[in-house]
């Protein structure tokens, strides 16, 4: 695939499907001892099975209610047919039990890695997720849970043998040595994206997915988050900056969010930039290689966030 060469603006790749990213297996292509595990936490005959068709993998995830009126958020995942999706929430499920309720997060009730295939049972929390594009009481709700994330995360077991996020992915540090140099201001996004390494105080605990499809806002007026399977270190704002970068994609100040919100008003603006310009030569670098025939929509997804990264940089430096 031939890498490309110059940004083509926001309005240049096609928009992100939101809540319809995801192929998802349904309920009734479970195999029987699933369906029976699933009904027997249940405590009764499945009534209706609802997929979440949000989000980028393929592996079961449905809100599944029971005739007896309860109800359950379930994944699952073959270890044989699905192997990576089925560690991913193996790995999901341990990182889970270690953060326990410290995180705002819906509770995981039961795990079972049995019969060749990996099953979670969380509660299901009556909510709704963020609406796209965004809309700012939602985001602000959004921006709330990731500095409640930061609050309640100060010390986290150290079994999570948390690493810093650009070591978990290196192209975030690398991702522009794979763009063409002539790409606008090629040698100084890229030494931007190097100087990520060298930020101060950046070894909090951070989400590190914290996207709108990934953040339930409960009809109580909890507001959570949801997929806990990469936790990573990095600056207290990370998570925070994640978010805002939507935010300018759907066309909102998101400079104007970054000056008022507690995490990010006060930080040096060359590490928000470092910040953004490793994101953007990492979805760079995921954007020339092909996507997987499982998540259709992923490609989307690094063309979108690309363009939209750029775009945010280029703007904060002057560069446009």
């Amino acid at each position: 695939m031939e890498p490309i060469s110059a940004p083509v603006g926001i309005d240049g790749v096609p928009t992100v499907p939101h809540g319809r990213t995801a192929l998802r297996l349904e309920w009734k292509f479970l195999p029987p001892e699933v369906r029976g595990l699933i009904e027997q936490h249940l405590g009764s005959p499945v009534a209706g099975s609802v997929s979440q068709t949000a989000g980028f993998t393929p592996g079961f995830a449905s809100i599944v209610t029971g005739e007896n009126g309860n109800s359950l958020f379930v994944k699952a995942a073959s270890r044989a047919a699905q192997s990576e999706i089925a560690s991913s929430y193996a790995e999901e499920a341990r990182k889970r039990l270690l953060l326990g309720d410290q995180v705002p997060a819906p509770r995981l009730d039961w795990i079972s890695d049995e019969d060749g295939w990996v099953v979670l049972g969380f509660e299901n929390v009556p909510s709704k997720q963020p609406r796209r594009p965004w809309r700012p009481a939602e985001l602000n709700r959004a921006l709330d849970l990731a500095e409640a994330i930061v609050a309640s995360t100060s010390s986290v077991p150290a079994e999570l043998a948390l690493q810093p996020l650009y070591v978990d992915l290196p192209p975030l540090l690398t991702g522009w040595s794979g763009v063409p140099e002539d790409w606008p201001h090629h040698d100084e996004a890229a030494s931007l994206a190097l100087s990520l390494a060298q930020v101060p105080d950046n070894r909090h605990f951070v989400h590190a997915d914290l996207r709108d499809d990934n953040i339930l806002l409960a009809t109580d007026g909890r507001t959570m988050a949801c997929d806990w399977n990469w936790p990573a270190l990095g600056p207290a704002w990370e998570d925070t900056v994640d978010l805002l970068l939507s935010a300018h994609g759907d066309g909102l100040d998101a400079d104007a969010f970054l000056a008022e919100r507690s995490l990010t008003r006060d930080v040096d603006p060359d590490h928000i930039d470092a910040w953004l310009a490793a994101i953007c030569g990492f979805m760079l670098f995921a954007r020339n290689r092909p996507g997987p025939s499982a998540s259709p929509h992923l490609r989307t997804h690094t063309d979108w966030y690309a363009e939209v990264a750029w775009s945010w940089l280029s703007r904060r430096r002057g560069w446009s």
